[in-house]
């Protein structure tokens, strides 16, 4: 439906996320992927979804002044907000155990923003999750780390997998969100570049 609507567009997607690529997929569109390497590094005064907003039209600002009229350049950040503190990807497998069992037994909340850009305008938008761990012990913290290998992830872990069948107790919000790119709200803002 939107696919038709948006035949005259290219949409870009700048993320190497397997599971974003499958959402648009999922969602029927066309597009390309277009990657660029980023150093994601944000102000320190930022909080929330200030951080996944900032992060998200900086990946963006790697485009300028290659993007043609009827471009649509996708980016996207997403993190993990727990106890005032935001929970990017893992530096390795000891920083994971530790952002896992600082979320055991208590609720966490999931940003995701995505920036819309084009030749004329740049658009921020973003959704928040609010995800609720049941207790975990180490021995479960450690088998899921060494059998999904979830180092790529905000926060140490995907909901889509071992420890969201068997660790999330309550989930408040957007789940495609959490898995890292909020198809509802990403849906309803394409539509608006309807020609």
């Amino acid at each position: 439906m939107l696919k038709e609507k948006l035949r005259h567009k290219n949409i870009i997607l700048a993320s190497g996320s397997p599971r974003r690529q499958q959402f648009l997929k999922d969602l029927d569109l066309d597009f390309e992927i277009r990657l660029k390497e980023i150093e994601e590094i944000y102000p320190p005064e930022l909080k929330a979804q200030e951080i996944t907003d900032y992060l998200a039209v900086l990946k963006s600002t790697a485009f300028d002044g290659e993007l043609e009229p009827n471009d649509i350049l996708i980016t996207s950040d997403t993190i993990v907000w727990h106890d005032g503190k935001a929970l990017g990807k893992p530096k390795d497998f000891d920083d994971a155990v530790k952002m896992l069992r600082s979320m055991a037994a208590s609720t966490h909340e999931v940003f995701t923003s995505i920036c819309l850009k084009t030749t004329e305008a740049t658009t921020v938008f973003h959704d928040v999750t609010k995800v609720t761990f049941a207790s975990m012990t180490d021995e479960a913290i450690h088998y899921y780390l060494e059998t999904c290998k979830p180092f790529d992830k905000a926060g140490a872990y995907g909901i889509q997998d071992w420890l969201g069948l068997t660790v999330i107790s309550r989930i408040e919000g957007s789940y495609t969100n959490v898995v890292g790119l909020p198809t509802e709200k990403l849906y309803r803002y394409l539509s608006s570049f309807i020609d």
